[in-house]
């Protein structure tokens, strides 16, 4: 399938659902790291790890010279360096289901960036899709806001983020010719971690906190492991196949596979309110595919 098409087939629909949990992770994990270490040095070991793990599978070159660097230092800074820290410092402000809410605007965010500067048309169907779609995860999450100090700041940062990535979506779609998944994840987050030394080290210098508990570094490796090498391998594989805007798409399932797992894992009841929110995402899902309209319209 082309990347510029619109359309997702059937096999990138199972590899959005599995990239949803392996994101929709990132936020337990995030959670439970950030009791006992600050944020941009949680983001510099997610990447660092992250990126030595894809080391140990590569067994291809190296880009070289500055002009090979080039595109992963950009796609790591919008991909990575930016919104993961943004979101994780936004939540230390508010809780990890508002902050999956904000989240899910990212296939807003990108439809208005790649139309913004003429990469995809401005699809009315498209937007309707999206806009339902973050609808559909404020019925299933609930809003979950609390009184507490910092929460516009927190979701700021987060929107922020969200924002990002849309950004990254345009760099992936302009500056990777041919995204081989398991290189580009491994170059960008190589990159990521080369830039979050700096930031971590000037701004927390981690060097002199105390050694995390176990747990926490429990939550490091998950974080490191599933939400970081194994999803972006997953992520850049999507990309590759169906184009930067369709990949976005995953942040709104991420609050439904949260939603199961709960169910069919910690044996978690699931709420009338939630089966409405997942129904809504689902319409809104086959609203920006396309085709279940076109087969309505056809039957008519």
């Amino acid at each position: 399938m082309s990347p510029n098409d619109n359309r997702i087939d059937a096999r990138d629909w199972s590899l959005l659902a599995v990239l949803s949990v392996l994101w929709g992770g990132s936020f337990f994990f995030n959670g439970a790291a950030l009791r006992e270490l600050p944020p941009l040095t949680l983001v510099f070991l997610r990447v660092a790890l992250g990126a030595a793990m894809l080391l140990r599978m590569q067994g291809i070159g190296l880009p070289k010279g500055i002009a090979g660097w080039k595109p992963f230092f950009a796609i790591g800074l919008l991909n990575n360096v930016i919104p993961f820290s943004l979101i994780v410092i936004g939540q230390t402000f508010i809780p990890s289901g508002l902050a999956s809410i904000l989240n899910a605007t990212t296939p807003l965010f990108t439809v208005m960036v790649m139309a913004a500067v003429g990469e995809e048309a401005l699809q009315t169907r498209r937007v309707a899709g999206v806009v339902l779609g973050v609808a559909g995860v404020v019925v299933l999450r609930g809003w979950g806001i609390e009184t507490r100090p910092g929460q516009g700041l927190g979701i700021l940062l987060c929107l922020g983020g969200a924002l990002s990535y849309g950004f990254a979506a345009l760099a992936a779609r302009r500056l990777l010719k041919d995204p081989a998944p398991l290189g580009t994840a491994t170059f960008q987050l190589m990159a990521s971690t080369v830039m979050m030394a700096a930031v971590a080290g000037i701004m927390e210098q981690p060097w002199h906190l105390p050694m995390p508990g176990a747990m926490t570094w429990l939550a490091v490796l998950g974080l490191a492991t599933l939400s970081t090498a194994l999803a972006y391998i997953v992520f850049f594989q999507i990309i590759r196949r169906s184009g930067a805007s369709n990949v976005m798409l995953v942040t709104l399932l991420i609050p439904v596979t949260a939603i199961l797992l709960g169910w069919l894992v910690l044996g978690e009841p699931i709420s009338a309110r939630e089966i409405a929110g997942a129904i809504v995402i689902g319409s809104a899902l086959l609203v920006i595919d396309g085709r279940a309209l076109g087969l309505l319209c056809r039957v008519e």
